[in-house]
């Protein structure tokens, strides 16, 4: 099935109305038209293929301090741009972003929340400040009542697997958090204010999160403000592999949470820091990332 999206005789208008017309079962294909989408998506479909054609921008403002009409705080998990649930998910030339503002003021504001088996992300801009991307599952127990309200929350947690590859995603706090394992390849992370790159929070039988030949990169942050990995829970795991770092990322380069245990798994190998070398930490079996593919 092949759908099109836009506002010149297209078979809808609306992103989110092309999505409804997809029984789960069927394999889709939906291809949107240039323009801004001010939408909030929901997409649980077996095997769903989105694509821009020129500069697609899907864009919504909820953030996790809204009220909604029941007096209840949206929280992170309900503050999504889009969400996407099933089993294989591709995603290419699309921006999506949550213009809700500043963590300070807003709390976290997701652009993306994925939750399927198979995930490809291709040439994305994903835009917002604190929490940019959620990259399910979530862990196992929360830190506070109603912490993980949202849409998969009384789910069991299944595992999550994608690969982003030249994609842009820019944040300031935790704004590549999550349970699943994840590849970034070739992508631009931005840093957009002081804070924290990766928020891993899953198992150290887990591949965790994977950066090959990414640049961290800041809108003229103070050096050393922003540290690259914490853990969001002890044994979150994150490598980076031949990646350039920019004169914002600390020298010590990972946090621990808040004084929670640290059980994380933490690689740097062929890294540079403001064209200069930064010595290796543990080792990376390469033959891993053919997982992957």
């Amino acid at each position: 099935m092949r759908i099109t999206v836009g506002r010149n005789g297209e078979d809808y208008s609306t992103i989110q109305e092309a999505i409804n017309a997809v029984p789960y079962d069927t394999e889709a294909e939906i291809v949107v038209s240039e323009g801004d989408y001010r939408e909030k998506l929901f997409a649980d479909k077996r095997h769903l293929s989105i694509r821009g054609e020129g500069n697609v921008r899907i864009i919504c403002s909820d953030y996790a301090r809204k009220v909604d009409g029941c007096g209840r705080r949206l929280g992170t998990f309900r503050s999504y741009t889009a969400f996407f649930s099933g089993e294989h998910i591709a995603l290419a030339d699309l921006t999506i972003v949550n213009d809700a503002g500043r963590g300070e003021d807003v709390g976290q504001a997701v652009a993306l929340y994925i939750d399927a088996s198979d995930v490809r992300c291709t040439s994305l801009r994903l835009l917002s400040e604190q929490d940019t991307l959620f990259i399910a599952p979530l862990p196992d127990a929360e830190r506070e009542p109603g912490g993980f309200y949202g849409p998969r929350h009384l789910c069991e947690r299944r595992p999550c697997r994608a690969v982003f590859s030249s994609c842009e995603i820019a944040g300031s706090i935790d704004f590549i958090f999550g349970g699943g394992d994840a590849l970034f390849e070739d992508c631009l992370i931005r840093s957009t204010a002081p804070g924290y790159v990766a928020a891993p929070s899953g198992r150290h039988d887990g591949l965790g999160f994977v950066f090959l030949r990414c640049s961290f990169v800041s809108d003229r942050l103070a050096d050393e403000s922003v540290f690259l990995m914490r853990p969001w829970r002890p044994e979150g795991k994150a490598a980076f592999l031949d990646c350039s770092f920019a004169g914002h990322i600390d020298r010590r380069l990972r946090a621990s949470w808040n004084g929670e245990p640290d059980e994380s798994t933490f690689v740097l190998s062929g890294c540079t820091r403001s064209g200069h070398p930064v010595p290796d930490a543990h080792s990376f079996d390469p033959s891993l990332l053919a997982s992957f593919r």
